[in-house]
């Protein structure tokens, strides 16, 4: 790990069985020397940047033959030239082969077929019809959820411009869409390299068309050719929550009645999730990117593909893979994998806490005991200071007591203990109602050093940071 680039090189030179080198640490100024002999295992292709490998190819036998034969310095670098030449023609020729291979295969088959995995739920080979704006319906009755063919879905992105980029979700690029009729869509393009693969997929489109309420996103088709797969929604002009609430300028535009409003429609959105649905479904991943606007700022629950479909009467469950978002986690989740309709309702706690301060609990800092959001407004509710936390943008044009208890409501949502929560219907009920509140306990997650101040997401074997979640999905 002490050598530098040049020693690694000396050090790999002077091994006959040495075939390549790099730097063991390319982020610290190429420190350490990495050798290979024999195949070259263990490498890796990167879409984009990786570090350089230096290998030795036949130049360098070539070259070694002939200094031991004798051959003079001039003979010896036409030889070493014309191997080199040889090898770079060899390259050119193998890279147009395979390129013309490739466009004659797109050709063949191509890209606008409509083919589908006949795998996924509700989509069975049946009769179908064909609408005008490029859709199928399959006849199933189990399913009215129009299937888009590829076509449809490049003409209404523009090709995935990045002009048309809405975002980057956990699990892929979302895109502005515009079909034939007019309808504005938005495209959730699910990454090759992302964590989720099919059977998540095959959750999220299964989940979300047997939804129907107003404050969850509506899905209006998806589209499945070979490894491609995406989800089209209704699109939302106003993006995210959390582009309003973090951001100082938009926050602004949130008086105390739009803000109350949000939580209530978020709040009716999780109760029918847990118990109004015809599946029990715990979200398993409820924060503020995951909240979406419309044109009057109505909130629409979005992303199930972390979702988990219950029984009727079930209200928990366990499982080994942890996935969502530090900060917005409950405790019994993130350190025993067990989650429920409590776990829910923690996150919406976390959630209505940030959209009465403006900030966001795994970023929030003050200089006190308490390194968190939570901690901050449980020390000022005990001091009965709690009001000194509202938004000051809000600028105390607000009813005090409706403010104050919401903040009380949102401390009873994430308490430690998953058994003091109240369920969601109590909460609609407290938010919808003036009757007398219980003193919250204890939150979780209050103490300095619990985790970093960047907004992370974890997963069974990974972490990862800017609003991404990634996961691994077990069997229901």
């Amino acid at each position: 790990m002490s050598l530098s680039m040049k020693e690694c090189e000396q050090k790999c030179l002077r091994n006959c069985s040495c075939i390549a080198y790099t730097s063991a640490n390319e982020s610290e100024g190429g420190i350490g020397c990495l050798t290979w002999q024999g195949d070259l295992v263990d490498t890796r292709k990167f879409p984009d940047g990786g570090q350089d490998l230096y290998i030795h190819v036949d130049v360098v036998v070539l070259a070694q033959y002939a200094k031991e034969n004798g051959l003079t310095q001039k003979k010896r670098m036409l030889a070493i030239l014309g191997v080199s030449v040889a090898v770079m023609f060899l390259l050119i020729v193998s890279v147009v082969y395979c390129f013309v291979m490739k466009k004659n295969k797109e050709t063949r088959h191509s890209i606008y077929s409509d083919s589908v995995d006949s795998t996924l739920p509700y989509f069975e080979d049946s009769p179908s019809r064909r609408d005008l704006d490029g859709t199928r319906r399959n006849s199933n009755s189990n399913s009215n959820l129009p299937l888009f063919n590829l076509r449809t879905i490049i003409a209404a992105t523009e090709n995935f411009s990045i002009a048309n980029k809405l975002g980057q979700g956990g699990f892929g690029p979302v895109y502005k869409g515009l079909l034939q009729n007019g309808m504005e869509i938005a495209v959730k393009k699910l990454s090759k390299y992302s964590g989720q693969g099919i059977e998540q997929f095959k959750t999220e489109v299964a989940l979300i068309a047997k939804l129907q309420h107003r404050n969850l996103v509506r899905i209006l088709g998806c589209c499945i050719h070979k490894k491609e797969k995406m989800l089209i929604y209704e699109y939302l002009p106003n993006k995210s929550l959390d582009s309003f609430i973090f951001d100082e300028t938009k926050r602004s535009c949130l008086d105390w009645g739009k803000r109350f409003e949000i939580i209530c429609g978020i709040s009716r959105g999780i109760l029918y999730l847990h118990q109004d649905s015809r599946l029990r479904i715990i979200h398993r991943d409820l924060k503020a990117s995951n909240v979406l606007l419309d044109n009057a700022l109505n909130p629409k629950i979005s992303d199930f593909g972390m979702a988990r479909i219950v029984g009727g009467d079930q209200i928990e469950a366990n499982t080994n893979c942890i996935v969502g978002t530090f900060g917005y986690m409950s405790p019994e989740y993130a350190m025993q994998g067990l989650f429920s309709i409590k776990s829910d309702v923690y996150s919406f706690g976390v959630l209505l806490l940030e959209i009465i301060t403006g900030k966001r609990n795994s970023t929030y800092h003050h200089d006190g005991p308490s390194s968190n959001l939570i901690g901050h407004v449980w020390d000022l509710w005990r001091e009965d200071n709690s009001m000194k936390i509202v938004d000051p943008l809000l600028d105390e044009t607000y009813p005090a007591h409706e403010v104050s208890r919401c903040i009380q409501i949102g401390l009873l949502c994430v308490q430690e203990h998953a058994t003091d929560r109240p369920t969601m219907s109590t909460v609609v009920f407290m938010l919808g109602n003036d009757t007398p509140l219980p003193s919250p306990k204890r939150p979780a997650f209050i103490l300095k050093g619990t985790y970093s101040s960047t907004d992370r997401s974890t997963s069974a074997a990974s972490n990862s940071i800017n609003e991404i979640t990634l996961s691994k999905i077990d069997g229901r």
